[in-house]
């Protein structure tokens, strides 16, 4: 899939920035610039000024956009993940078992394994960095869940009414949760194939629960 020119979001709670007006081509340079750093260099060695060298700006114009190399790799990964799409495939399991290979085939990309490892790794020691994954990438990427759980309602394989409203905001957090767990152990823990056979296991488990696992 091609990448999309999407403007990384201004962090939760902080106030834009003034100046002149974002230009999308740099962030777009900037951001594929810091992706190749890291997998040329690693965490440790990143450095502002490479990736500005790398984009071909000046170093004030990252300084412009991000605080530091931690908001900057976030951004970087943010992108990536928002190329994410959920199409009707006509059923709710056809819709679980194309986001998964998506998901998975995102994961086998090196600038996303490198950077996404590098960034999560090092947020076991910065809180204000695992607050900005939480909002720039997981809470994100939740759309998918709750369009997928709005299109499986409307064709009728879901309930709907006014229990299952009220029960979908924790509820989709868990489904979140229990999709990307299983994707990013198996593919980046495990190191096993997120093949056709596993996804269709997978997502029989998800939809049917425990027994459909035994039986599969």
């Amino acid at each position: 899939m091609c990448s999309r020119h999407i403007l990384p979001p201004t962090p939760t709670g902080a106030p834009a920035r003034p100046g002149r007006p974002r230009n999308a081509a740099a962030d777009t340079a900037i951001l594929e610039a810091t992706r190749a750093a890291l997998v040329e260099l690693g965490w440790s060695k990143l450095s502002m000024s490479d990736v500005a060298a790398r984009a071909g700006v000046a170093k004030t114009t990252l300084y412009r956009r991000w605080a530091g190399k931690n908001e900057l790799v976030v951004d970087a990964v943010a992108v990536l993940f928002d190329e994410l799409e959920l199409p009707d495939r006509g059923s709710l399991a056809a819709d679980i078992e194309g986001v998964v290979h998506q998901f998975a085939a995102l994961l086998e990309r090196p600038e996303t394994k490198t950077s996404l490892m590098a960034v999560v790794a090092e947020s076991t020691r910065d809180a204000p960095l695992r607050e900005r994954i939480r909002a720039s990438i997981v809470e994100r990427q939740k759309r998918l869940v709750q369009e997928g759980r709005r299109r499986a309602q409307d064709r009728g394989e879901l309930p709907t009414g006014d229990n299952a409203q009220e029960a979908s905001p924790g509820t989709d957090d868990l489904i979140f949760d229990v999709i990307a767990g299983a994707v990013l152990h198996r593919a980046l823990v495990s190191g096993e194939p997120v093949d056709a056979e596993w996804v269709e296991r997978f997502t029989a488990l998800l939809l049917g629960g425990l027994g459909a696992a035994s039986r599969a």
